[in-house]
């Protein structure tokens, strides 16, 4: 979940670990992202995913990690890579050396912000491609959806799933994701409206809005008057 903010290519996991302040910032091919800070709804998602693969790797020598923690996809090179996966696992241990993890994760997790899905879908996507990550979620908090990318033959294979759905986990076997206990219970308006689309945008307006920290009465107070604005 990252906005672009710097044109300027080259910067190196040398840069990033000179940056400080209270902004956190990804490298990926030399550019570097700011990061956007998280809503309610993603750090609810984020805690139910880490706490449900720790729980079942706990006693197996795969571990799990959340944002933020550098991993920097290709170390063994340019070193221009660095991103902070919300949750990723990592089970070859000579990937850790206490600061970051060289080389791909065996499974990432990024939970979408509605400011800018392109990110994740699309560049990151790209990213964890590339560098071997065998297998990539990405969490949409606003459908209450989660798409799983499984690499095959060196491309992600991937399949929609959604709320009411249990996932089993790719790389780890015996491991299942039951996604009615996983989305965090936003506020939603009826289902039934005849158009989805509008739906839609309602729900991408209260996670906005949510993000900036508005209240859910005055969260709904706002949509009822954009309802009638359109009406």
């Amino acid at each position: 979940m990252s906005v672009n903010l710097a044109e300027e290519p080259g910067y190196t996991y040398k840069d990033y670990i000179t940056w400080t302040g209270k902004i956190r910032y990804e490298i990926i091919d030399g550019t570097a992202y700011a990061m956007a800070a998280p809503s309610q709804a993603h750090q609810e998602i984020l805690g139910e995913l880490h706490f449900r693969l720790k729980l079942f790797l706990q006693g197996k020598p795969c571990k799990v990690f959340v944002a933020p923690f550098s991993v920097r996809l290709n170390s063994g090179s340019f070193d221009d890579t660095v991103v902070e996966p919300d949750v990723f696992v990592v089970c070859d241990k000579s990937k850790l050396n206490g600061k970051s993890v060289k080389g791909a994760p065996d499974m990432v997790i990024e939970i979408l912000s509605p400011y800018n899905t392109r990110h994740d879908t699309v560049i990151k996507f790209r990213q964890y491609q590339k560098a071997g990550v065998k297998e990539y979620w990405t969490v949409d908090p606003v459908t209450k959806s989660v798409v799983v990318h499984v690499l095959e033959n060196g491309k992600y294979i991937s399949k929609t799933y959604n709320e009411d759905d249990i996932i089993s986990v790719y790389t780890l076997e015996g491991c299942q994701i039951n996604l009615s206990e996983i989305f965090y219970d936003t506020l939603e308006f009826d289902p039934e409206e005849p158009d989805e689309s509008e739906f839609i945008t309602k729900q991408k307006m209260i996670e906005a809005l949510k993000y900036a920290g508005v209240g859910d009465e005055q969260i709904k107070k706002a949509v009822e008057f954009a309802g009638s604005r359109n009406g």
